[in-house]
């Protein structure tokens, strides 16, 4: 891209600190070319909300200044990778509305390159093979406190290392007999500085290399060096990174790399409420707290996306985040805000009745179709034809025979009391049929004619408005009613392990009737049941025999 296309903003109040550092470093010249920024997710789980803040950070960044974002995978740790996390990851970024620079990278591409570069650090006496085991080196590391002491093998000659470093690449050395470090300062205040390990011996199969290596990198070591091949800019990190940046800038003026990237880190995401830890959310999977990686209780990417949370409500909840060198907790009442914001402007509306109670309207006999729009406020969403019969379903939370009910307080169906069906007529309750047990099966009613709409007479007027749908022409459905995993603020916090403060109670299924044409609604489609909650149809199991719904969100706030 030459220099006439690139993207310069002037400095503005409204900017985070990485845009208004960008835009400094444009004007004053100290960036020449466009902006590079990379997301590099570790392919060893799904996407949470918590990467979402950084893909629309960097992604972001990418598009506001006119330059590139790159998707790198950082797969250095075969033990615990997996393509299925590779196909989410990328499934999850073009779902959020990204595209990325080019094609996938991957760390492994880069193998040989860092294998180069490992021995140049040996050459240079700035790496040696150690022999001592985990638990040894772990007590020559020291503490935050305490110095650590050098390892009885830093003092290996050059040639000794480069013989025994190809001898791990060989394959010669079993899992965990030595590592390569970095041989830096063992006294430093900062432990990632304390010769940081640079390769392990990892006999695993790579699902980019194969059985090519067994040896594989670092993350630390990795890190800086694809950003300087790739030729990143800004490699913009979270915060517990920011110890880690001595190092990353360490490797980069040590070894002969094209590029000079420079770490920024911010303050990750943090909500209360939920866990956003990998390790954490894989284990809810592992003991079956949850159906999978994509349970609409969960707050990974998949998962929020199958509880019909729309792309739009993250990318603005995330936008809205502050970019800030410190770290927060996010109430999650901010992030429903931006769910019910969005799905009011775009949800269709229907009807669906989850606690069924028949009415019998006496006065007609014909079926008539209704015209009801698909928004109130957007006509370009549409209309929908709904049947209206002699035998309806009200929720039974509806009707009450207490006739001493004031209408302010209850503002639904009474006998002998008048309540409007949604986009229906006007009734009146006139009788209620009971079983054996005395429970109401049944209300007999009648229409008021003239009020289809229209305003009945005022003595004729309604406590309220009611949905409804048609007992004989309604769909049967599942409706799968979601709430928090968990009631307690700070799950991670106080006594007792995070799993045992899972919500039992936060998947309910019941059977419902919706209007018919919901049968045909397609798979992640969003809708708004009057009065019930926003819903959409399941992404996998929702068909036109089995209709399936999934709770996203309550209509309104309840915390």
């Amino acid at each position: 891209m030459s220099d006439e296309k690139l993207v310069s903003q002037s400095p503005s109040d409204n900017q985070n600190f990485i845009e208004a550092l960008i835009t400094e470093q444009q004007h004053s010249g100290e960036l020449k070319g466009k902006v590079i920024t990379r997301f590099p997710p570790e392919p060893n789980g799904f996407l949470h909300i918590g990467h979402a803040k950084s893909i629309c950070l960097n992604f972001g960044l990418a598009e506001q200044f006119g330059g590139d974002c790159h998707l790198r995978f950082d797969d250095t740790n075969p033990a615990k990778e997996d393509q299925i996390y590779i196909d989410s990851i990328q499934e999850d970024v073009k779902w959020l509305g990204f595209d990325w620079s080019g094609e996938v990278r991957y760390a492994s591409s880069y193998f040989d390159q860092f294998y180069a570069w490992a021995v140049n650090l040996i050459e240079q006496g700035l790496a040696y093979v150690c022999d001592l085991t985990p638990e040894e080196a772990s007590e020559y590391r020291g503490w935050a406190t305490k110095p650590g002491k050098p390892s009885p093998y830093r003092n290996r000659t050059v040639d000794e290392n480069l013989a025994l470093f190809e001898k791990m690449r060989a394959g010669e050395f079993d899992e965990g007999a030595c590592v390569l470090r970095a041989k830096i300062d063992m006294a430093s205040p900062n432990m990632n500085l304390r010769d940081p390990i640079l390769y392990r011996i990892r006999k695993a199969h790579h699902h980019q290399t194969g059985d090519k290596w067994c040896i594989y990198p670092s993350y630390d070591f990795a890190h800086g060096q694809e950003d300087a091949i790739e030729g990143v800019t800004h490699s913009i990190c979270t915060l517990e990174f920011q110890d880690h940046k001595p190092l990353y800038e360490w490797f980069i003026e040590q070894l002969p790399v094209p590029s000079k990237p420079k770490q920024y880190e911010f303050g990750r995401l943090h909500m209360n409420y939920t866990v956003m830890s990998k390790r954490k959310l894989k284990q809810l999977v592992d003991e079956k707290v949850v159906s999978g990686w994509d349970d609409p209780r969960l707050f990974t990417l998949s998962g929020l996306r199958r509880r019909g949370i729309r792309p739009e409500a993250i990318r603005t909840f995330c936008d809205g985040l502050a970019v800030a060198k410190t770290d927060g907790i996010v109430d999650i009442a901010q992030f429903e805000y931006a769910v019910r914001d969005d799905l009011n402007q775009h949800a269709y509306r229907a009807m669906c009745v989850l606690n069924p109670l028949k009415v019998t309207l006496t006065n007609i006999d014909d079926t008539q179709m209704l015209t009801l729009p698909h928004h109130p406020n957007e006509p370009s969403m549409g209309e929908r034809e709904v049947p209206f019969t002699k035998e309806i379903y009200i929720d039974k939370a509806d009707f009450s025979t207490d006739t001493t009910l004031g209408r302010k307080k209850f503002k639904r169906l009474v006998l002998g009391d008048y309540v409007r069906l949604r986009g229906a007529y006007v009734i009146q309750a006139k009788d209620i049929v009971t079983n054996d047990q005395g429970d109401i099966t049944e209300v007999i009613a009648e229409i008021v004619e003239g009020s289809l709409g229209a305003n009945p007479k005022p003595e004729q007027k309604p406590r309220g408005v009611i949905h409804w749908v048609s007992a004989t022409d309604a769909v049967p459905c599942e409706l799968r009613l979601y709430s928090s995993l968990f009631t307690e603020e700070f799950p991670e916090a106080g006594e007792g392990h995070f799993l045992e403060k899972a919500n039992k109670d936060s998947l309910t299924v019941v059977k419902g009737f919706c209007e018919p044409a919901l049968a045909s609604a397609k798979a992640e489609s969003n809708w708004q049941f009057e009065r019930e909650g926003y819903f959409v149809a399941d992404r996998y199991d929702h068909s036109q025999d089995t209709p399936v719904f999934n709770l996203t969100i309550d209509l309104k706030a309840s915390r």
